[in-house]
């Protein structure tokens, strides 16, 4: 009587472990693992991104205009 007590017990014990530490650690180590996944095809898609745009050609910017002497007032001190 006292083995299936102790027989008993040590299921129930076994079951505790499994159901409230192994399933619920492997759970979350699998979250874990496709968040990473997740969060490495976002930098890979950002870093593809970054080097279509460098090698995309750049727009030249426009040159600033000249002025000629025309355009210009002459500056005249006062005392």
């Amino acid at each position: 009587m006292s083995k299936l007590i102790l027989y008993g017990i040590l299921l129930y014990l076994l079951y505790k472990f499994v159901f409230e530490l192994v399933i619920p650690v492997s759970k979350a180590t699998s979250q874990v693992k496709d968040k990473l996944k997740e969060m490495q095809e976002q930098q890979n898609a950002q870093q593809r991104q970054y080097q279509q745009q460098q090698a995309a050609p750049q727009p030249q910017p426009k040159e600033a205009t000249k002025h000629t002497e025309s355009d210009y007032i002459d500056f005249e001190e006062v005392k």
